[in-house]
């Protein structure tokens, strides 16, 4: 499951690393030093992804312990997209609250920093993480299997959109058409514009995949712009800005 984890990461942030050479020749120019840290600090991240993940596929096949099904009768039909929303109002809640955390002083000096330390962030960055960071997030969506009743194919479904979403919000430019990310639903929905805003301010924009959280919590500070890559400041990330 590791090299799963690892080779979904290195396919799909190559891919969109790719599209971003040939929509914006140069954006990443310069940060070759950086995408390597990412890329290094992704798949340690990997490793540690794929510790939940292989526990839950062994019980699933062996054991039948999770909540996962392959009959596609067992649940009405309506319930496939019902599932998928849940897993992913569920993973939305559970990032929100601990990027939160991440960001207190003391959590982000030991960990949420690695994250940061790309600026500007790249397609490599989406799992960028140190090991604590990514223990809180490998444990979410194989926990929500033992709780939450979900067909094989959907499950994959919203890996896919976690992991989509994972590196377009990190890309640097918005691969969605304004309409989506700039119209009502750009309201409610999390892409590049709204991410980036995050990693230029650090107090904002927590959520994920929906903006539901920080317009609930005051945390919405709206879309933002992209600026040129520049090079980091070498001091700037021990600790986040007040």
């Amino acid at each position: 499951m590791t090299l799963i984890v690892g080779v979904r990461y290195l396919l799909s942030s190559g891919g969109f690393a790719l599209a971003t050479r040939l929509r914006h020749p140069g954006l990443y120019a310069g940060l070759g030093p950086q995408m390597r840290r990412e890329i290094a600090w992704s798949l340690a991240s990997a490793a540690i992804y794929g510790i939940p993940a292989g526990v839950v596929a062994w019980g699933w096949q062996a054991h039948g312990w999770t909540r996962i099904y392959d009959d596609i009768g067992a649940f009405p039909l309506w319930y496939l997209p019902v599932s998928v929303l849940l897993y992913l109002l569920a993973h939305d809640a559970w990032f929100y609250w601990t990027h939160r955390w991440m960001h207190r002083p003391r959590w982000f000096r030991i960990a949420h920093a690695v994250h940061h330390a790309s600026r500007p962030p790249t397609a490599w960055a989406a799992m960028a993480f140190h090991p604590v960071e990514a223990l809180t997030g490998a444990v979410v969506i194989p926990a929500l299997v033992f709780v939450i009743p979900i067909h094989v194919g959907a499950l994959a479904l919203v890996l896919t959109i976690m992991t989509v979403m994972g590196v377009t919000n990190h890309m640097g430019w918005e691969i969605f058409p304004r309409f989506l990310w700039n119209g009502p639903l750009g309201r409610w929905l999390i892409t590049a514009s709204h991410h980036q805003r995050h990693h230029d301010r650090y107090r904002c924009n927590y959520g994920l995949y929906f903006r539901f959280w920080d317009h609930l919590c005051g945390t919405d500070a709206g879309v933002g712009g992209f600026a040129a890559p520049r090079e980091p400041h070498p001091r700037r990330y021990a600790t986040e800005p007040k």
